[in-house]
Order: structure tokens, then sequence, then C-alpha cells
């Protein structure tokens, strides 16, 4: 599958949006366990949410990570503490509780959901290393997703996203767990490097990056949603994926500091400005944040 067959498709992920408020989503990631700390059945912890008031925001990864993607806010954090603090309550009822961490230390944690598309992944991942299923079954993040702009402001908003990524996922890192997996998952789809950056056409960037990636999955839209890299486009919004599980304060500073940069045209240009001539040396800035943000350079999560 070649570049130019995907080219339509990825136009389609960056057709962005209009200039609106600084709206923001947040989609949080939890482990989830039992009383006896062991594994639960999704089917189970479905039936105890089915109360709840997030319960149409609940879907599942596929170790049983419980995901809850909500809609976007202008004050998505107040919502995520009252979301997540109902759906607690109705899960202990059951003996269920919701871990807000990177990496589950359980070694055992199963493929829970068995739809082609994982079991695909999970063997081509295992042709590679133990990463894949160690990111598929047990890590789990705090994803950002912020309004997309059209025109110059939309392209300022990419790249500086892509620039700051290995910086910020430092300043935010609990421990180097979660991003040490996903450096070693597949380095051809998840774009830890300035693949995306390449050239001054974002959208035939992001189609040779995908070009590049195996391909498990018939067709190019299937392909393409294969793809992990630090910033995913989701045509009218861009969403963050670099950041560990967070507790709500931890969201908190994390919405404030990518509402920054997102929404606030003079920092985000003046942060460009600085990042853009670290571009040929993200890879080794990603290496770098598996310990710590680069020296001298952590004033853009500031």
């Amino acid at each position: 599958m070649d570049a130019m067959e995907l080219h339509p498709v990825v136009a389609g992920l960056f057709a962005r949006g209009r200039r609106r408020t600084v709206r923001v989503a947040v989609e949080q990631e939890y482990g989830v366990t039992g009383t006896d700390g062991g594994v639960v059945p999704i089917d189970r912890v479905r039936r105890a949410a089915a109360g709840a008031i997030a319960a149409p925001y609940i879907t599942f990864e596929p170790g049983g990570q419980l995901e809850l993607s909500l809609p976007p806010s202008l004050d998505p954090v107040r919502e995520l503490r009252a979301l997540s603090a109902d759906l607690r309550t109705h899960l202990s009822l059951a003996g269920i509780s919701l871990l807000t961490i990177p990496v589950d230390p359980r070694t055992d944690v199963p493929l829970q959901l068995s739809a082609p598309r994982y079991v695909a992944m999970q063997r081509h991942f295992d042709t590679i290393g133990p990463a894949g299923r160690r990111m598929m079954r047990r890590t789990a993040s705090t994803q950002i997703c912020l309004d997309w702009w059209p025109g110059r402001a939309g392209i300022e908003q990419w790249r500086v996203l892509n620039l700051a990524g290995p910086f910020l996922a430092a300043a935010f890192a609990r421990d180097g767990g979660r991003l040490s997996t996903w450096l070693d998952v597949d380095p051809t789809r998840t774009g830890f490097d300035d693949q995306v950056l390449r050239g001054d056409d974002p959208i035939a960037s992001y189609a040779a990056f995908a070009a590049g990636a195996t391909r498990f999955l018939d067709g190019a839209e299937a392909h393409v949603s294969t793809l992990f890299p630090p910033v995913r486009p989701r045509s009218t919004y861009l969403e963050v994926r670099f950041v560990d599980a967070l507790e709500p304060a931890g969201v908190e500073r994390a919405v404030r500091v990518l509402g920054g940069l997102m929404y606030d045209d003079v920092h985000r240009r003046n942060v460009l400005r600085a990042l853009e001539p670290e571009r040929g040396n993200l890879a080794e800035h990603w290496r770098a944040a598996v310990l710590a943000a680069p020296a001298g350079l952590q004033e853009v999560a500031a």
C-alpha cells in the first residue's frame, strides 16, 4: 500500500475544523482490578457500570482497561472528577476498583478483546518483541483532545504539539515504563521521530509515514487506524497520546499547558520558534524523555 493510495484517507484526517472557543476533551484510561487484585472480565465491569452517569462514555482497551471518553467541554477536569467519582461508586458496589496507573504491574493480564483487529495486531507485534503485548494489555494514558483550527494556526498547532511532545511527556511522566514500552512497540507505526514533520505538506508526510508501516489489516482506512503516533490527527481535532495516566490534578495541569500551546497564538508561535531547530533531534529527545526532560527545555511545560 503506497502513499498515493493512502493519501485520500489521510487527507480526511487533516480536514481541520473551524476556529472555536477553547474546548478540550479528555479520554481517561484506567486499569481495572477486583477485590482480590485479579483481572476483571469486561462484561462484569460493563454490568456494574450500567447505572453510572458515565456509562455512555465507557469503552474498553484490549486488556480490559476502561476508557472514559468525555465530550468536549470548557471545563473538562470538573466533569472528569464528577463522572469518575460516580463511576467508582457504582463499580465499588460490585467489588471493582479503577487504577490510575501508566503500567499495570500484573504480568498475567490476558487479551480480553478478541475482535480480528486486535488478534491481528497482537500477532504483528509479537513478530517484533514483547512490548506490543505489554502496551495492548497493561498500559493506560490520559489522552487530551484539542480543537484543530484551519489555516496557518492549524499548521502551527500540528507542528508545536509534535515538537514539544518529548519534553511534555517527560514533564508529565509518572515513570518511564509506559513511554519506554511505546518506543519499543513498532517504530514504523508509532512515529517517535520527525517523520510526520518532514517537508511542507503535512498530508504527504503523514501518508508516507502510513505507507512505511507494515499492513496487517485490509483496506486503507483500517490500516491508517493502526498508526499510533504521539499526536494523532482526527480531522477536526488533535489527539495527544503521549501523557501517562494522571490523577485529576495532573490532568488539570496538562490541559492548561496543552491548551496554552494550542489556543494562545503568541505563546504557540514563541514555543514553535524555539523548538523548530530541534526537529531533526526528535528521536533522540523521545529516548531521553524516558528518563527525564532534556535540560534547558523544561520551560516548554511551564
